[in-house]
């Protein structure tokens, strides 16, 4: 039997390092050629790390959240054959010579007496004695159900000793706190008070999004502009073509024609198709038109990019937004279809409020937010009437955009969204 060491590979694109998100592995395992053994994510995506040969897991190295550089030993594994390491042995400790026995006295016919076994320490059982509280500094530490069932109860966790590690409260120790005469405050539960933190450690796509976010915010100097538009022509064409459209179209979202009327106009703001290089100095404008779509996935927001959109149609856009978005949820998007986009589009849908201060994806230099569409009244000369309207919300790199300029780019994509049938002539 050999050792083998599994490091952490190049995975290339000048990744010197990657963070340990999720271990599938522990010591004692039996794994299996190609078997993962280890999420880890870099700059770019997540990767799952899988075994290069038979054998059992002897240990692994690092914890959830830790950065490992290119080369760190991962995983150690117990193999057929020589592997490629030798196994550390520690070296074998001397055999501890006996002490001499005391030779007994002459004419002392006694034993010698043994030694006093001393009485091993008994784990402490835990009380639950009435209202004996913690410290104010002392918040009760427990899981969000644990929780959940002392408030049903009307037990104040403050009263509750806990077992667990760092004095965390376990449903055992609820039980205990009830089973050994614990007082449960009568009232109403809804009023007790609720002194528990929990700590969550922010790691993996969330702390990558975290740290995105903040560079966003720190570089850019972000100015919002927010108009509204009146839908209703669009969307009683939208809803026109999804009920006659062919079995083999997607089904259309406003998204699709938010998509097309941005690549029409934005031959007229080139420099608003851009992305910004502000180490160098340097602003690349791009012909093609790659829009990121803002997408909430079960890990969090992820943008994946449709590609191209100044050559794709109506229904084209919308099946390619599909496949992207669908891509991103369920984790299987590729490196090229998370990265490259030129400007965002980052929609709430019915969730949409009134307005937003979205955040730009940095290096490009704005990003676009629908917001929720809603039927309200609307003065139309001397009438009033009801008419289907939404908040455009907008935010642009101020280094690169002008607010005029802005504003001008809001008012001709307003005026191809108010009237649908411009998005569609030459």
């Amino acid at each position: 039997m050999g050792t083998y060491l599994f490091r952490l590979p190049d995975v290339g694109e000048g990744v010197v390092e990657a963070e340990i998100v999720k271990w599938r592995v522990q010591p004692g395992d039996h794994v299996r050629e190609d078997q993962d053994l280890v999420d880890v994510m870099t700059d770019k995506a997540t990767v799952e790390m899988s075994a290069p040969l038979d054998g059992v897991v002897t240990a692994i190295h690092g914890e959830v959240g830790q950065m490992m550089a290119v080369g760190s030993v991962l995983v150690e594994l117990e193999v057929e054959g020589a592997g490629n390491a030798d196994a550390a042995r520690p070296a074998p400790k001397a055999e501890a010579k006996p002490e001499p026995k005391p030779e007994p006295v002459k004419g002392d016919t006694k034993p010698a007496p043994k030694p006093v076994e001393q009485p091993k320490p008994q784990p402490a059982k835990a009380k639950a004695a009435a209202f004996t509280t913690r410290l104010a500094e002392d918040a009760p530490l427990a899981a969000p159900a644990t929780r959940r069932r002392a408030h049903e109860l009307g037990i104040p966790l403050q009263y509750v000793p806990g077992t667990g590690p760092g004095g965390r409260i376990t449903p055992e120790d609820l039980d205990a706190y009830i089973a050994g005469g614990g007082a449960i405050p009568t009232g109403d539960a809804r009023y007790t008070a609720r002194d528990g933190v929990d700590e969550t450690k922010i790691i993996g796509l969330r702390r990558k999004i975290a740290e995105k976010m903040q560079d966003s915010k720190r570089r850019i100097p972000h100015f919002t502009y927010v108009e509204e538009c009146d839908l209703t022509e669009l969307e009683a064409l939208r809803q026109d073509l999804n009920e006659n459209k062919q079995p083999d179209q997607p089904k259309l979202t406003l998204l699709p024609f938010f998509m097309r009327a941005v690549v029409r106009i934005l031959p007229e703001f080139p420099h608003i198709n851009s992305r910004y290089d502000d180490d160098a100095g340097v602003l690349h404008t791009y012909e093609g038109v790659h829009i990121g779509i803002a997408t909430q996935t079960p890990n969090g927001l992820i943008v994946p990019v449709v590609r191209h959109a100044e050559t794709r149609d109506l229904w084209d856009c919308a099946a390619e937004l599909a496949r992207v978005s669908k891509a991103a949820r369920d984790g299987s998007a590729s490196r090229d279809e998370l990265s490259g986009s030129t400007i965002t589009l980052t929609s709430l849908g019915p969730l949409g409020g009134i307005a937003a201060t979205p955040v730009i994806n940095h290096p490009e230099v704005a990003i676009i937010g629908p917001n929720k569409l809603v039927e309200r009244p609307v003065v139309n000369g001397s009438f009033i009437t009801v008419r289907r309207m939404m908040n455009l919300s907008s935010s642009f790199d101020h280094r690169i955009v002008d607010g005029y300029d802005a504003a001008r780019f809001i008012q001709r994509l307003k005026r191809l969204l108010e009237h649908p049938a411009l998005i569609f002539m030459d």
